[in-house]
């Protein structure tokens, strides 16, 4: 049997799995059927979605598990423009995203119109880089795609494929894929530095989701031990040090109760040390929150500081473990925060976030938490009982809680939990919901069904977008646009191919858990709250 000769499409797809990825997520059209068969043959499995949205997620979901770029198909017109929020995430969260749209050729372009749009015009202000694909530059592009994707910040870069180019011999070169390209800290900067932290006597390190993607969790552990650094982490790097730790003081970012506390702490320290830290996750009150005239501050970023949320005395771009291991370097670590302030703070933070209510929406967390394993892997979409987990969940290790954190789009955690599941079977996943952010994607349960992916969807049933009523009301202002119908969610995903449970107390919502951990299909648990239960809380 004669090989069939190598398409175009095919040297895109063969680029990809070399990159490491297996997986990819979208919905088919004309226009990418021949993208689509070439992932195939390159042992690149396609899943089926329901919206371009939710797979973008799942493509981030396995993204966390493998390390590889995220891939995201879509067809043209409005296929393409069903992933731009997932692919505008995917820019803010700091995503490797390879989003491989459909395209018209370019002479039928010019007299044909129906769906016809410009992807690139609309991908380019979200995105690191746009390409539209050649015959013979195949390789060249995906190679191109795969190192701006990955290099420094990580992001989605958007690759625009006409039918007959996907189609077309390639006999273009095939380029080794370069490696990753990583900022090595300059020496100038680090005297300074080693000045600073040998004579830190009360340092703090707040670690965001940039040392994520440098996988410089074993050098933040180090570090902190070594100098006796406690750290904060912002929501999506939460477990980058164990947060039982000693040195840990968990998640910030959005809760002004937690920035009662945390806030005056940094304030009150005379080095910070800002590693892998974007301020994009954060809400406003941690704009400018220190003073460089008055406090110093060492910022080890993989951009430059262009955002000016805050300023520090020595900016350091390079990738954060090898900045962090760099700093710690030669230094004798002294004796730090010898007046017991950490441990005071985390007594501070855990009777601030208590883990006894007997139900509401705090409740539902802690239950969750006391049943599911240490090593569960947990995603949580956004809203106000987004706000309340990510201070209560505590987490071991890195991506064991995964949400949107820049963006802050509702939506996410039912197909973030599915890429997760897909990716690491073994492994138990758990989603949290709001009832309306599951309402965005009740098409995914179908989904889930179809892969037999056990997964369990937590919701928060309280009939209204909590989050807003609870800021609309202590503004005074009329309830407007914020409640909408309750509805049976536990039916909903019997319908839809799974289990449902409706619990009202914390030990309907234990027994209906220990179940689905034990089930083979995925499990709804509609767990009904008072709207007010935030209140005080977050």
């Amino acid at each position: 049997m004669t090989e069939s000769p190598m398409r175009a499409a095919d040297a895109l797809a063969k680029r990809l799995y070399d990159a490491g990825c297996r997986t990819a997520f979208g919905m088919p059209g004309g226009e990418v059927l021949t993208i689509i068969d070439a992932l195939e043959r390159a042992g690149i499995h396609f899943v089926l979605v329901k919206h371009e949205n939710a797979g973008g997620f799942m493509a981030e979901g396995v993204h966390h598990v493998d390390g590889a770029p995220a891939i995201l198909v879509a067809t043209v017109g409005p296929g393409a423009m069903n992933g731009i929020n997932v692919v505008a995430n995917a820019e803010q969260d700091r995503v490797p995203m390879i989003v491989l749209t459909g395209c018209l050729d370019a002479d039928e372009a010019l007299t044909y119109t129906h769906q016809v749009m410009d992807h690139e015009a609309v991908f380019k202000p979200i995105t690191k880089a746009t390409f539209r694909m050649t015959a013979n530059g195949a390789g060249i592009v995906a190679d191109k795609a795969v190192a701006i994707a990955t290099a420094g910040r990580a992001g989605p870069v958007h690759i625009d494929v006409p039918i007959a180019v996907a189609d077309a011999p390639f006999t273009g070169p095939m380029p080794a894929l370069p490696a990753p390209l990583r900022n090595e800290p300059l020496t100038e900067d680090l005297a300074q530095a080693w000045d600073w932290l040998a004579s830190a006597e009360r340092p703090v390190m707040i670690v965001g989701l940039d040392a994520l993607a440098d996988e410089a969790a074993p050098s933040v552990l180090a570090f902190a031990e070594a100098f006796g650094v406690p750290v904060i982490t912002t929501y999506k790097a939460k477990g980058i040090i164990p947060e039982h730790h000693p040195v840990s003081l968990g998640g910030a970012g959005l809760s002004p109760k937690n920035d009662a506390i945390l806030v005056p702490f940094v304030q009150s320290a005379d080095l910070v040390i800002c590693a892998g830290y974007d301020p994009i996750e954060m809400r406003p009150g941690w704009r400018n929150i220190w003073d460089t005239s008055q406090q110093r501050v060492i910022d080890i970023s993989a951009v430059p500081n262009l955002h000016y949320m805050h300023q520090a005395g020595i900016n350091i771009v390079a990738d954060t473990g090898a900045a962090l291991q760099a700093l710690g370097d030669g230094i004798e670590p002294g004796e730090t925060w010898e007046d017991g302030a950490v441990g005071r703070v985390k007594a501070q933070l855990a009777e601030a976030f208590p883990m006894d209510d007997t139900w509401g929406a705090a409740g539902v967390i802690a239950e969750c938490r006391e049943v599911l394993p240490v090593e569960a892997v947990a995603t949580v979409d956004s809203g106000a009982h987004r706000i309340l987990l990510s201070q209560m969940w505590e987490c071991d290790a890195p991506r064991t809680l995964i949400q949107s954190s820049g963006l802050c789009t509702m939506g996410c955690a039912v197909p973030l939990a599915m890429g997760v599941k897909i990716a690491n079977p073994e492994v138990p996943v758990v989603s949290f919901s709001g009832d309306a952010g599951m309402l965005m994607v009740l098409g995914e349960l179908a989904t889930a069904a179809e892969m037999k992916l056990p997964v369990i969807f937590v919701v928060f049933v309280d009939a209204s977008l909590a989050l807003i009523e609870k800021k609309q009301r202590e503004r005074q202002m009329k309830n407007t646009g914020v409640d909408f119908g309750s509805h049976d969610f536990a039916a909903i995903g019997q319908a839809m191919g799974g289990r449902g449970a409706t619990v009202e107390n914390r030990a309907d919502l234990r027994a209906a858990l220990t179940e689905a951990l034990a089930a083979d299909t995925f499990t709804v648990i509609a767990a009904k709250i008072d709207r007010r239960s935030y209140d005080g809380r977050i």
